[in-house]
């Protein structure tokens, strides 16, 4: 018995997917090879996928629909089961991440989540040395979620970064220029404000606090997620709250100006390409 036949639908969204998608496939009578091919992923990785052993790729939930006539069926589980990238810890997060009306984030060495490309993304997520289809399902599950900056009514993001964000460079010189370029096209958004804090302000307060960021909600607690070492926290007591607003505030005092900032984004991309 295989470990497919062994799964439970009703364990877990992911759980369902794969139980969900193994039984149409069967019941069309549509092979693995068939249905892996028209996704463009191997069998075995289709035969992990049907196990919950792996994750499925947005193409496969397109074509699904497509090939069992589903209309949006899998494309709209497909969100949900994509979380499941994330470890546990990090999962409330981005479902509160999805209701922020504001999101303020400080961050000393990679670009926030929210604005990176994809090939930054997996520059930076290949540094963790996972095999390359774990690596994959995190760039997929990065990526999802900056479909909330696309949204009619998107929260409002306000960045400061360290200058070593700029100057750290992750993957090739091209794919660190076109994550500033990219960086830059964002900050000229009405609703996103990027703002660096210079190699020449020494030490400042704040600094030492580590990367975090802020969710303010309509409904419900402000939350902070502080980086840790192994893995962050998701705080949400009154007292965590009031000094990540003043260690905010303290970081504001001492990052550029919005347009000095840019001007500091434009100077790094072009010195990559000296």
């Amino acid at each position: 018995m295989s470990a497919a036949d062994n799964l439970d639908p009703y364990s877990s969204v992911l759980g369902f997917f794969a139980t969900d998608l193994r039984r149409r496939r069967e019941r069309a009578r549509v092979s693995q090879r068939r249905l892996a091919q028209e996704a463009g992923i191997s069998a075995s990785y289709l035969n992990k996928i049907e196990s919950a052993q792996r994750l499925p790729t947005e193409r496969l939930a397109v074509v699904s629909d497509a090939i069992f006539r589903t209309e949006d069926h899998y494309r709209r589980l497909w969100p949900l089961v994509i979380k499941y990238a994330y470890p546990p810890w990090f999962r409330p997060f981005v479902e509160l991440e999805e209701q922020a009306t504001r999101i303020r984030s400080f961050q000393v060495q990679v670009v926030p989540g929210l604005l990176q490309t994809e090939a930054y993304a997996r520059a930076v997520l290949s540094t963790s040395r996972a095999d390359a289809e774990l690596i994959e399902e995190h760039v997929a599950a990065r990526l999802a979620r900056q479909r909330i900056l696309q949204r009619a009514e998107a929260p409002r993001l306000w960045v400061v970064l360290d200058e070593s964000v700029l100057r750290r460079r992750q993957g090739t010189r091209a794919v660190m220029r076109e994550q500033l370029d990219q960086l830059a096209t964002a900050a000229e958004n009405p609703r996103i404000v990027v703002q660096v804090i210079p190699y020449d302000e020494g030490g400042y307060a704040g600094g030492m606090a580590g990367s975090f960021a802020m969710l303010h909600l309509d409904t419900g607690p402000d939350v902070v997620m502080a980086d840790g070492f192994r893995q962050g926290q998701l705080l949400g007591d009154a007292e965590a709250l009031a000094e990540a607003d003043h260690t905010y505030d303290l970081l504001l005092a001492v990052a550029a100006p919005p347009d000095r900032s840019l001007d500091m984004i434009a100077a790094a991309s072009k010195d990559l390409s000296q």
